[in-house]
């Protein structure tokens, strides 16, 4: 990405500098062009015109948000981190280096994805695309997706067997779109995400709907007891009832 200003002082220098403050960027992070040579008024009344330049500076947004994250996760008490930047279609993996490093998994990946959220944010200032930052250390992605997948196709298999839907515990999309994805390969059954915000969870079930379950204790080979329609209990059948 492409970032620039262009201002106007009596000297390119004055001009260049000024530029580099709207910026935000020291003076020899910035490139410079020049788009207007200063012109001195005649008899130093009549005329002239100021100097115009424009400074710009090539921003990356993946290089953006690992520097950040470099800086975060040095505040959380690691000290010898670094972030390598893997592009990726639409955006960039950024892996987290370091000794030590493996608590900003967090629960179940919790600290991991609060940090890809933020430096999702921080790619994404001031940006009119929209770039996709992915975070991922010891591989940890890619283990979560193996056990999500085997947890989606095992309940998958037990809401077939058993006819009853089954609810899993909140996730995050990312790993809802892996359980979503483990369920289609399984046929027979269906997936569907119910709930909000933290709460939001999946559901597997039947593609038919949960099957009617019948009560364990109840005799299938037992005859109802007979009962006359609208009459009170225990009539006996072709006598008519004298209660008012």
């Amino acid at each position: 990405m492409l970032r620039e200003a262009i201002a106007t002082a009596d000297t390119v220098q004055e001009a260049y500098e000024k530029a580099c403050r709207e910026l935000g960027v020291e003076t020899y992070l910035a490139e410079q062009e020049i788009l207007e040579m200063p012109v001195k008024k005649t008899l130093g009344l009549f005329g002239g015109s100021p100097a115009k330049v424009r400074a710009y500076i090539e921003v990356d947004p993946a290089q953006k948000a690992a520097r950040y994250l470099e800086d975060v996760i040095r505040e959380m008490g690691v000290e010898q981190v670094s972030v390598e930047v893997r592009p990726e279609e639409g955006g960039s993996m950024l892996y987290i280096q370091g000794d030590n490093a493996g608590f900003v998994i967090g629960h179940r990946g919790e600290t991991l994805d609060a940090l890809q959220y933020l430096a999702g944010l921080i790619a994404n200032h001031g940006e009119d695309a929209y770039y996709r930052i992915t975070l991922d250390i010891g591989n940890y992605r890619e283990k979560r997706r193996e056990t999500l997948t085997v947890l989606g196709t095992k309940i998958a298999h037990k809401a077939l067997k058993s006819g009853r839907n089954h609810t899993l515990e909140p996730m995050n999309p990312y790993e809802r779109r892996i359980i979503h994805a483990a369920v289609q390969n399984v046929e027979g059954v269906k997936s569907w995400s119910e709930g909000y915000d933290l709460k939001r969870h999946i559901v597997v079930g039947p593609e038919g709907g949960e099957r009617v379950q019948r009560n364990k204790r109840q005799n299938p080979y037992r005859k109802p007891s007979y009962r006359r329609q609208n009459g009170p209990a225990g009539a006996k059948p072709g006598r008519r009832s004298t209660a008012s």
